[in-house]
């Protein structure tokens, strides 16, 4: 037996942290919180000062059972949780939990998980730091407050299942506005000039007007001006100019600059950055602070120096912009300069390799630019035009890394020819272009994050779970405006012929943003409506700003309790009783055929459009498609629904007929359903089409050759290309010709199929029929027949017993109907005869 037990709360931390601590220390893992709020009741007492009621989940008694024996028979115990809040409050529950002796307990903190980080940590113990604690208890108990009034109230007012939350609900504001903002946009037309000159020495350059013009004409008007004229450089400025690097990261710049140049969507950023530091290879990433100890900048010194030059260095400190930040912690950094790359994983070694870079740059020279602004003048009217042009004359830190941006219409300056003033220009061409404005841009993930801190709402550990949770509950999707085409004018002046062309762009395309859902929106509406202070930005962060003081010993938690809930409570309550119900119902107008008003609404089964009044006996229904939506339908696209189902005759001696479905317009061929593609009207869908799409679908379902036994198939699904075998569906990639696959190709994709089946099983009771296998991003999943349980990524799946599976299905597993006995036939027939006698 050890002689000191160190906890930590994940296993992938505790395997990193037993490499530098020696046989004298026993490290084990709490997987994270051992105690919370009970789950199915609201687990705080408001009459006595908010106490919350803490328990340990049945998952984790054993484990608890564990730790206290360890704890028991050890002569200290380490608690060496993360630094922040909630890693301070993991700490404060397993002492409480284990009933650990004060005079046996010591808390440690470290920023990165490395043998000199440990072990200054280890002469450097403090006790819990109950401030801390406090701030985690009062989050976590005023959102439990928050979600478990509000929610009943939407299940009353709006729709059954539905939740609320403080930071998420006014997520879905942001969200909600932007979009409306976006609708109610109306795009103006103006006509920008751009001409092309080439200097004395024949090198060619764009040059752009200065100004708009509103109208065609207007832009004719001056291209006609422009006919003879004659063209000379009338001003040259070239001056130097110097750019600067951008700050290490924090949680939110890691999480905005992973998505901007890795793709990587928020919360994934989150599980990498969280492996890379439990393994070592960065310092914490739950940080708001830009900061770098001394030993970082001196480490980053040395090796810039080493890898690049002397003149490249230049140590810098840096200021949070951001609300609230704590600026004693450090920022995000690799914990070894000198590892310009990892050999590991591929998300991991791009994320490394991002912060090794954004590191580094932050500590180096500045940028040495020069730059050039030209003016240039025609002899006979008196609009300039004007060139801008940039050449990097030393390098500095762009030789590492340069900082992404959200403007996708930002455009790079490039190099000028060497020019002087009066020298004279050709012009090669103008042209005016007809440009419409553009509405704001809908959300990212990563600008979400950015503008929630902005505002000071949340906090870095808010953020990723508070995106994961508006789309994982449908009030927020991921949009995929495929635009449409749209007309646009350009005018061009060649020698002295202006010629005129009518051009055509996708306008409006979109995808991959946050784009609220019909649900999102009535829950909106009707928390801003009934609930102005909840979804109030600056009352948010005021919110934010109360824990913030509280962690720093300023604010009492009880107290800041009890004035939002003193406020809060009483509006819920004359909500609940008094709010009238929405439905998010927008009247169209009138149904020509019947006469009777035609309107839109949430239905019990999601979004749907209406004929007649809600008292009217004969009233029709018809749901809307995945593609529309209550608050933009209009009078006509409703009508349209009530002509679908439309049947279109018989073919092969199947019934034909075109729908509307959950997943989007298909044609029914008897048993077999056949989705239209995209942007294909049902209401447009002839015979002769439908028989196309028919015989497409079989023809694709048709065999392209075989495997033991078992035909093969092929077809294109959401995720692209696939073949279809024994009942699995195996991906096709890029490598292969999909148009003429080999039976060796078919047989090598599913060969390598199998054997990544295989691979991912980590354990197979076949006599149990219960399965633990491997899953996307590190986790883990068990799977019995149709039940399948996610596993933490904290917990390690392969030392699961099945003993410890199966009680985890047991409370995954739906209870069991219980179905009363019938009563014997006697006593029923009495009882019938009884009734009818009465």
């Amino acid at each position: 037996m050890a002689k000191n037990l160190v906890i930590v709360e994940s296993p992938a931390k505790a395997k990193t942290i037993e490499k530098f601590l020696g046989s004298d220390y026993q490290v084990e893992s709490s997987y994270g919180h051992i105690a919370d709020l009970p789950s199915k009741e609201i687990g705080v007492d408001v009459e006595h000062d908010f106490k919350p009621k803490y328990e340990v989940s049945a998952d984790k008694k054993a484990l608890v059972s564990k730790l206290k024996t360890l704890a028991k028979n050890a002569e200290m115990v380490w608690l060496a949780s993360d630094e922040d809040r909630e890693g301070e409050a993991i700490s404060w529950h397993l002492a409480e939990e284990l009933k650990l002796d004060s005079k046996k307990t010591k808390r440690i903190v470290f920023h990165e998980i490395t043998k000199s980080a440990i072990q200054k940590a280890i002469e450097n113990p403090r006790g819990i730091d109950y401030n801390l604690v406090n701030a985690q208890q009062a989050r976590r108990v005023l959102d439990r407050l928050v979600g478990y009034e509000l929610s009943p109230v939407l299940w009353k007012k709006v729709k059954g299942g539905l939740s609320a939350g403080r930071v998420q609900s006014v997520s879905v504001r942001l969200i909600v506005e932007r979009e409306r903002e976006i609708q109610e946009f109306k795009a103006q037309a103006t006509y920008s000039v751009t001409a092309e000159f080439a200097n004395e020495a024949g090198k060619t350059f764009k040059a752009k007007l200065p100004k708009n013009f509103s109208t065609k004409k207007e832009a004719e008007d001056f291209l006609q001006k422009n006919i003879g004229s004659i063209y000379k450089v009338s001003d040259l400025e070239t001056k130097p100019t110097k750019k600067s690097p951008a700050a290490p990261f924090t949680t939110s710049t890691l999480q905005q600059e992973a998505a901007r140049k890795l793709y990587l969507p928020v919360g994934i950023t989150m599980q990498i950055a969280q492996r890379l530091y439990e393994a070592g290879y960065i310092t914490y990433m739950r940080t708001d602070s830009v900061n770098l100890s001394q030993e970082a900048m001196a480490a980053a010194q040395a090796e810039i120096t080493r890898s690049y030059g002397k003149e490249f260095s230049k140590p810098r400190n840096f200021t949070s912009k951001a609300k609230g930040a704590q600026e004693a912690h450090e920022a995000i950094r690799p914990t070894d300069m000198s590892k310009h790359t990892l050999n590991i994983e591929r998300d991991q070694a791009r994320l490394y390799d991002l912060i090794w870079k954004r590191t580094l740059a932050s500590q180096m020279s500045d940028a040495e630019l020069e730059r050039t602004n030209v003016k240039i003048e025609a002899d006979n009217h008196n609009e300039h035009f004007a060139a801008t042009g940039e050449v990097i004359k030393f390098e500095g830190f762009l030789k590492v890394y340069l900082e992404g941006n959200d403007d996708d219409d930002e455009e790079q300056e490039g190099m000028l020819p060497a020019m002087n003033v009066n020298e004279r220009l050709v012009n090669n061409y103008i042209t005016a272009t007809e440009r419409f404005s553009r509405p704001a841009s809908r959300y990212t993930e990563a600008s979400l994050v950015k503008k929630l801190e902005e505002l000071g709402i949340g906090r870095p550990s808010t953020y990723a779970p508070t995106i994961s949770t508006i789309i994982n509950r449908n009030y927020v999707e991921k949009g995929s405006f495929e635009g449409q085409e749209r007309k646009y004018n350009q005018l061009t002046l060649k020698g002295s012929d202006i010629k005129s062309v009518v051009l055509t762009e996708n306008a409006g395309s979109d995808k991959g943003k946050l784009v609220p859902t019909d649900i999102g929106i009535i829950v909106n509406d009707f928390l801003v409506k009934n609930f102005s202070t909840i979804l109030d930005y600056n009352f948010t962060a005021k919110v934010e700003q109360d824990f913030d003081e509280i962690a720093e010993g300023n604010e009492d938690w009880t107290k800041m309790m009890r004035d939002f809930y003193n406020h809060f409570h009483p509006i819920v309550k004359n909500v609940e009783e008094n709010a009238d119900r929405e439905s998010g119902e927008r009247i169209l107008g009138i149904d020509p055929k019947s006469g009777k008003p035609v309107s839109v609404r949430l239905g019990k089964f999601g979004p749907m459009a209406q004929i007649g009044d809600i008292d009217d006996e004969n009233k029709q229904f018809a749901s809307l498609g995945t593609d529309q939506n209550i608050g933009t339908i209009t009078l006509e696209e409703a009508l349209n629904l009530f002509l679908l189902p439309k049947n279109l005759g018989t073919y092969k001696g199947e019934e034909v007929e075109v729908n509307n479905g959950r997943f989007g317009p298909y044609v029914r061929f008897g048993k077999t359903f056949v989705s239209l593609p995209k942007g294909e009207d049902p209401l447009d869908v002839t015979m002769e089409r439908a028989k196309e799409l028919i015989d497409e679908k079989n023809q694709a379902d048709a065999p392209i050759g075989e495997y033991e036994g078992f035909p093969i198939q092929k077809g294109v699904g959401r995720f692209g290309p696939f073949i279809k075998w024994n009942g699995m569906f195996i991906n096709v990639s890029k490598k292969y010709n999909f148009d003429k696959l080999s039976q060796a190709d078919l047989n090598e994709l599913i060969e390598d199929k199998q054997q990544k089946e295989i691979d991912k099983v980590i354990h197979d009771w076949k006599a149990e029929g219960i399965k633990v296998e491997k899953a996307r991003w590190g986790r883990s999943i068990i799977t019995k027949g149709k039940i399948k349980i996610e596993l933490s990524k904290d917990i390690d799946a392969e030392k699961l017993t099945l003993t410890q599976v199966q009680e985890l299905i047991e409370k995954k597993a739906p209870a069991k109907k219980t179905t009363a006995k019938k009563a014997p036939a006697k006593k029923t027939a009495a009882k019938k005869a009884t009734v009818k006698k009465k």
